[in-house]
């Protein structure tokens, strides 16, 4: 019998699972070095301005739409399917909760990763190919101090800033349906959406922005600094930096429900 037969696929099976194993690691390294230089100086203070505008304020727009339509159709679907059980009295409470607690963070997060991701991981593979990092290092600039740091120091910052608007504008969009087109009384429907939440839930919600916001600039830096040179190689950063981040923000979604509501 040819072992080659069995031992080649084993090989390759092989050499995937320690290629993956071996990415891993380098993305780990790389996002455990970005958290030691951000406590460390020198700091770039314009840089970090500038990313506080890019991806903080200018995501506002595709934020705020976002969570408005989906609060809205939230609103729609859960009165459709309370209506079989004579359950539509539940609106304000289920919207709220799956805005606050899943929806508005989850969905923030993958447009900061769509957004957000995707423009950072083709600024800084450009940045490789049209070699302006090595002529950064050329002038002793640390190219993870002066590109990395400032941009997810801002991810950190305006992440959890942008879910809390979300959630706010999700809600704000259930009502809006919910008063206009279902019949809800809008001082009932408030105050049952205040006294549902709880602390934790907005705790929660915040603490998945910060979570996701880390997420999704470390993989857009990450895959930029590791671009191959060309045109190809930019594209395949960028679409690379998006799939991860969307992956790794679905996966500590859950990790972080998890941890936060597990009974």
């Amino acid at each position: 019998m040819n072992t080659s037969l069995i031992t080649r696929p084993l090989a390759a099976l092989g050499a995937t699972v320690l290629g993956a194993l071996a990415g891993m690691g380098r993305l780990t390294l790389f996002a455990l070095s970005t958290l030691r230089h951000m406590v460390t100086p020198p700091f770039y203070t314009r840089e970090f301005m500038q990313a506080l505008l890019h991806i903080g304020y200018l995501s506002l727009p595709v934020v705020g739409l976002t969570a408005f339509f989906t609060g809205g159709a939230l609103a729609l679907q859960i009165y459709s399917g309370g209506s079989r059980f004579s359950a539509e009295a539940v609106v304000p409470q289920i919207v709220a909760i799956g805005m606050v607690r899943e929806l508005g963070p989850v969905l923030v997060g993958l447009m900061i990763a769509a957004r957000v991701t995707a423009s950072v991981a083709a600024e800084i593979a450009t940045m490789k190919v049209t070699e302006q990092i090595d002529a950064l290092v050329t002038l002793s600039t640390h190219p993870m101090k002066y590109l990395t740091v400032p941009r997810v120091l801002a991810g950190l910052l305006t992440v959890p800033l942008l879910v809390g608007i979300g959630d706010i504008i999700g809600i704000y969009g259930g009502w809006l349906v919910s008063t206009q087109s279902l019949g809800f009384n809008a001082a009932t429907y408030l105050q049952n959406t205040v006294n549902f939440l709880e602390p934790i839930d907005v705790i929660s919600s915040l603490a998945k922005g910060a979570v996701f916001g880390f997420i999704a600039t470390v993989m857009g830096c990450y895959y930029g600094m590791q671009s191959e040179r060309g045109a190809q190689g930019v594209g395949s950063a960028t679409k690379s930096s998006v799939v991860a981040a969307a992956v790794l923000i679905l996966a500590a979604n859950f990790l972080l429900t998890q941890a936060f509501f597990a009974i």
